[in-house]
């Protein structure tokens, strides 16, 4: 699963109500092309989801699950991209990892279906085990937490050691702190800040902030609604340098390129000061006062 640098995956909703671009990748056709495009612009995993996990959202049956993304995932998959399924059924995730699904990516943690870690456990794939409370229509009244970093990290705990008692090895494992899921904005800027205490715990994190409430909330000018989420991307990428500086293993964003192009560039600065070089200083180092010695008709 390693990069040697925060590794960037990209949303691909197949269904007709998610928050941020529901219905504009709804047929089989326009998602894998859209899935294609955010492959070339440097995703590193392309996530494919077929149940809509915004707050108020109702649920789909298996079938239609199924129906939506399994068409998506195989042609990405023969096209060389590393696909993840965005799944909380196991027999949606079973389906998907035959048709060319490399990691299961699991908002429930693990919780909503008893049978997600035999799975898992068998296919020998990373599995993401989201922080959650509650379901979509109901996480916002479980939004109550001490300290939310400590809270966050103590349940994931849990979840980490039941997936490992039902086999997953842990080198499979990765936490993803769940932000805008049972969290109210507060919530999200401080796990923000306190990722490198989820980091710590020694698993690999994804972040996943696109495009959010929270930054919408941050967004809004004093009386104005928050900009809507097309208009987020900006304060994504802030959140994606914060995760890949606090360590994250990766993010998971909708707008990929500017993503892919932050964290190459942090990976580089970061590999400049490993090898003790210093880093380019683009101020003269001439000690003549600016303008001197200067051809002035230049």
């Amino acid at each position: 699963m390693t990069a040697g640098r925060c590794v960037v995956m990209g949303v691909l909703n197949v269904t007709p109500d998610s928050f941020s671009d529901g219905g504009r990748h709804a047929t089989a056709e326009a998602a894998v092309a859209h899935g294609l495009a955010l492959a070339a612009d440097g995703a590193d995993w392309v996530d494919v989801g077929g149940e809509s996990t915004r707050p108020g959202a109702g649920r789909v049956d298996a079938g239609e699950e199924c129906r939506r993304v399994l068409p998506v995932v195989a042609a990405l998959a023969r096209a060389g991209v590393a696909v993840s399924v965005d799944t909380t059924r196991a027999a949606v995730a079973t389906a998907a990892l035959g048709a060319g699904a490399a990691m299961v990516n699991d908002v429930s943690g693990g919780l909503a279906d008893p049978d997600m870690a035999r799975v898992v456990a068998d296919a020998g794939v990373p599995w993401v085990l989201m922080h959650r409370r509650g379901g979509s229509r109901d996480m916002y009244a479980e939004a109550a937490y001490g300290d939310v970093v400590a809270d966050v990290r103590r349940e994931l705990c849990r979840r980490v050691d039941a997936a490992m008692a039902a086999g997953v090895a842990a080198d499979r494992i990765v936490v993803d702190p769940g932000l805008g899921f049972a969290k109210l904005p507060g919530h999200d800027l401080a796990l923000l800040a306190g990722l490198d205490r989820i980091a710590d715990l020694g698993f690999p994190v994804l972040v996943g902030a696109s495009r959010k409430r929270f930054l919408g909330a941050v967004l809004a000018p004093p009386g104005e609604p928050p900009p809507p989420p097309a208009r987020r991307d900006a304060a994504t990428l802030a959140t994606t340098v914060l995760a890949a500086r606090a360590g994250a293993w990766g993010v998971r964003v909708h707008d990929v390129a500017g993503s892919a192009d932050a964290v190459r560039l942090l990976a580089a600065v970061d590999r400049t000061v490993d090898a003790g070089r210093p880093l380019p200083d683009a101020r003269p180092h001439s000690t003549h006062h600016a303008g001197e010695g200067r051809d002035r008709s230049a």
